[in-house]
């Protein structure tokens, strides 16, 4: 690897500076050589003097995953044991492992926990160009730690595009370190003028050539997973697909799935992805590169006061990454889908997210570890003052800070709390409620082993439906003795120790509750502060008086049957629709919900419910039907039915359904439709030559994709201009060839157009009367005259008297035979005896010239 020129110098920086910023462009092994570099030397010492542990931060759970797999691997150790990784919901880490591998948001949360960082000896801050708020952050909380508490930490910066010098100032006691240009070399070809078609057609334009260049896996950068998947369908659509599988990789998808587009494999591989794998992950066998140039970027828009994701072109930067995709284990080719020209347009790097992202997450966590006011934090990049001011104005809304930015005294008394943000949140809101020696209780047995047996608790219907309340009535009846329920003595015994403390912090001039207390607990207000502290757990039934519910975040949840919530009267219409999920234990594909409590839809913030105009199919009329829905958060409340116009929504929704069976929306009662399919299977058949893309399912999707557009149910598909539509799928040339060579109908000497059917196996059919085709010496072919047509040559009466592709031998063999029949059953008709000189008449009931006799 080109970083081992390097690793010499940086342990000796870190011995000497305490800090290295470390900039090597892609394919130079950064992520895997410094790590393992520095796990054998003293530049990972803790402050107890002993090999610290290692902190490898990545801006993303796929490249933590990823560097910790692939670092594991090369030291030969098992995943958790030396090498392991902390993402969200997601931990593999022992008492052995020395070196973690997390994203930039567990390293914010550890330095909440520990600012300390007693036991790290070193942290390396890899991809910093990315330049996200978060690693701004974190940047900042170390910088603090290190100028303040840590003055022996060891901090390293990488980066493959920024320059060293503007963070080396920053730090001040960094040195700067650049390491050689990627392993190999990288073919970069740019599109000859900007084109205007849509992206997944660019793709597909692009994909055949890079297929042919190159032997490796090609990876397709595309800036959303709305393009990866229309990109996917344009492939397939095409006609391109091969030994060859697509593959989809972005964020958020399934650890197991990244994991195998990820792995190793002998089948050839086209990754669509976005730019989760411009930087750390390293895809075995990437020798292609399709860059988009194109990304999505979160800004906060001032018009609507949200942040928004909306498509930008990348920077240079960001497209030297991504070209360096192909270069990582042999020499590759990457084809960028702009002009060169226009390459030196866009900007050097991309532009710091704390400069165009939502501010207040971060002056929320910066007010949590006790920094007073943001703006004197030390910033490598300082935020825009408005972004700072609206942040600010959202807490002081919150509560957290006062009209001066200073944290309030509900922010001072969460953070003096030894309990999780939730319960400290909880604690707070009680307290204003007048139930604070209450919730010091709850607190203590929602954080504490349970007293109670599952099977031993009472239904509880003197505090409502709150399970915490029945069991905070139940510990204040044992104390007074007025209960007589199994309970574990040492639980009991610990919990009212805790909360004893929790209760023992509250300021002395707070009005004071006695624990032993056992008036009834005030269940509504219980329920109330526990909603302060868990507004993402709100559920809400499937139905009135179902035991199942669906709770904020979409996960599915059924009520224990222990649960006094499981058993609240219907009748409860303002009660029984909504229950908090307190105690939640994932088991299956329900989520099982032990303790619980109802809730009353009026308590909900009315900032925090939103309207909604929701379209869904309604598989009985057919049609997509828009409803009118209430959200806490991604919760449904209610929902109303309104009227429903054509939207990109409602046309995917009728478009998914539609697929599924061409049948239901599909007119087979129009001939020409079919036909028109029908004559292209035959030319794809019998003019293999003409290329032309088969009219198969795909291509009929597409067309059914377009239709969808403007309509809303089955009834108006059925009714669509679908010839003209699939007409429209081929370009102009392609339909000139299906015309030229297999015409729907054709001229006859008459002067009629006669219609030519096309069934598949079976030979094109022209029916037409035997009178009008006098004066055609042969059969008429089709398919640049490789094909016959199979002439059914009609009498008078419509039915056909001969069947035969070869006229030129009827006229001279069998013409005699069936003139004489047919001059017998219809006399009144033409039926000369030269037919090729006769002129061919449309009626039959032409003047007959005398005969001789």
């Amino acid at each position: 690897m080109p970083i081992a020129d390097c690793i010499d110098a940086i342990t000796a920086a870190l011995a000497r500076q305490r800090s290295v910023v470390l900039k090597a462009p892609p394919g130079a092994g950064k992520t895997t050589g410094v790590p393992l570099a520095l796990l054998g030397s003293d530049a990972s010492a803790s402050t107890a003097g002993q090999s610290g542990r290692i902190l490898l931060v990545q801006p993303r759970r796929l490249a933590a995953r990823s560097a910790a797999a692939r670092l594991a691997t090369l030291r030969q150790s098992k995943l958790g044991n030396e090498v392991g990784y902390h993402v969200r919901f997601d931990r593999q880490v022992g008492s052995e492992t020395r070196l973690i591998a997390m994203t930039t948001g567990m390293l914010l949360r550890r330095l909440q926990d520990d600012p300390l960082l007693e036991d790290v000896g070193c942290v390396i801050l890899d991809e910093f160009h990315e330049r996200s708020l978060d690693g701004d952050l974190a940047l900042g909380m170390l910088c603090r730690i290190r100028r303040t508490l840590r003055d022996d930490l060891r901090l390293v910066i990488m980066s493959a595009t920024l320059q060293p010098e503007p963070i080396v100032k920053f730090l001040g006691d960094a040195e700067g370190i650049e390491s050689r240009g990627r392993s190999f070399d990288v073919a970069i070809s740019h599109a000859g003028d900007l084109s205007t078609d849509r992206i997944e057609n660019q793709v597909v334009a692009a994909l055949p050539e890079m297929l042919h260049s190159t032997a490796g896996h090609i990876l397709v950068f595309l800036p959303g997973v709305g393009e990866i998947r229309r990109t996917q369908h344009a492939i397939e659509a095409a006609g391109l697909a091969g030994d060859y599988q697509v593959m989809q990789l972005y964020g958020d998808l399934r650890p197991d799935q990244q994991d195998r587009v990820i792995a190793a494999s002998g089948q050839r591989k086209v990754i669509l992805s976005t730019n989760v794998a411009e930087t750390s992950v390293t895809i075995p066998g990437v020798t292609g590169v399709i860059d988009s140039g194109l990304a999505r970027v979160l800004r906060y828009d001032d018009r609507v006061g949200l942040p928004r994701l909306q498509i930008e072109n990348i920077s240079q930067a960001s497209a030297t990454q991504r070209a360096g995709r192909a270069g990582r284990t042999e020499p590759g080719v990457c084809r960028r889908l702009w002009p060169e020209t226009l390459q030196r347009t866009r900007p050097p790097a991309d532009s710091p997210e704390i400069l165009r992202a939502d501010f207040s997450g971060a002056a929320l966590t910066l007010a949590a570890w006790g920094e007073r006011d943001a703006t004197d934090f030390p910033w490598l990049t300082p935020p825009r003052s408005d972004s700072v001011d609206r942040a600010y104005r959202l807490l002081e809304l919150l509560g957290a800070v006062d009209a001066d930015r200073a944290v309030t005294s509900m922010g001072k008394q969460m953070a003096a709390q030894p309990l999780s943000p939730r319960l400290a949140r909880f604690l707070v809101e009680a307290e204003r409620l007048g139930i604070a020696d209450d919730a010091a209780l709850a607190a203590a047995l929602l954080t504490e082993r349970s007293p109670f047996d599952r099977d031993s608790l009472p239904s509880g219907a003197d505090v409502g439906s709150c399970d915490v309340a029945l069991r905070v009535q139940m510990l204040k009846d044992l104390r007074a003795g007025n209960a007589n329920v199994r309970v574990h003595p040492g639980a009991v015994k610990t919990i009212w120790k805790v909360a004893d403390r929790l209760a023992g912090r509250r300021p002395k001039s707070s009005p004071r509750q006695q624990l032993s207390d056992g008036a009834t607990v005030a269940a509504d207000l219980l329920a109330r502060a526990l909603l302060a502290a868990f507004p993402d757990r709100v559920a809400r039934r499937r139905s009135p008086g179902s035991a199942q519910g669906v709770m904020v975040g979409g996960r599915g949840v059924r009520l224990h049957r222990g649960s006094v919530a499981c058993h609240v009267a219907t009748a409860q219409a303002d009660r029984g629709e909504l229950f908090l999920c307190l105690d939640v234990e994932a088991s299956g594909s329900e989520a099982q919900v032990r303790m619980a409590t109802q809730i009353d839809a009026r308590w909900l913030d009315d900032d925090q419910v939103r309207r909604v105009d929701q379209p869904r199919f309604d598989p009985q009329s057919q049609a997509v039907q828009m409803r009118r829905c209430l959200y806490f958060s991604d919760l449904l409340l209610s929902e109303a039915p309104i009227a429903c116009t054509p939207s990109p929504e409602t046309a995917q929704l009728l478009y998914d359904e539609a697929a599924l069976e061409h049948a239901r929306v599909f007119p087979p009662d129009k001939p020409e439709v079919a036909g028109l399919i029908h004559r292209v299977a035959f030319l794809n058949s019998h003019a293999p030559d003409l290329g032309l893309p088969p009219l198969d399912d795909d291509r009929i999707n597409q067309v059914l994709r377009e239709l969808c557009q403007s309509r809303t149910s089955f009834a108006q598909l059925r009714s669509a201009p679908w010839l003209d539509h699939l007409l429209g799928s081929f370009d102009y040339p392609q339909q000139q060839a299906i015309e030229r060579h297999a015409p729907a109908r054709m001229q006859v000497p008459s002067g009629n157009w006669r219609t030519i059917e096309y069934t598949p196996g079976k030979p094109p059919v022209m029916h037409v009367k035997l009178q009008e085709l006098f004066g055609w010496t042969d059969t008429p072919r089709i398919a640049g005259g490789r094909v016959r047509l199979q002439l059914h040559l009609l009498g008078p009466n419509q039915r056909p008297q001969q069947i035969t592709d070869d006229l030129a031998n009827f006229w001279k063999t069998t013409y005699t035979v069936v003139r004489k029949e047919l001059r017998r059953r219809y006399p009144k008709h033409h039926w000369p005896e030269d037919p090729l000189s006769a002129q061919a008449t449309r009626n039959g009931m032409q003047q007959r010239r005398p005969e001789k006799k």
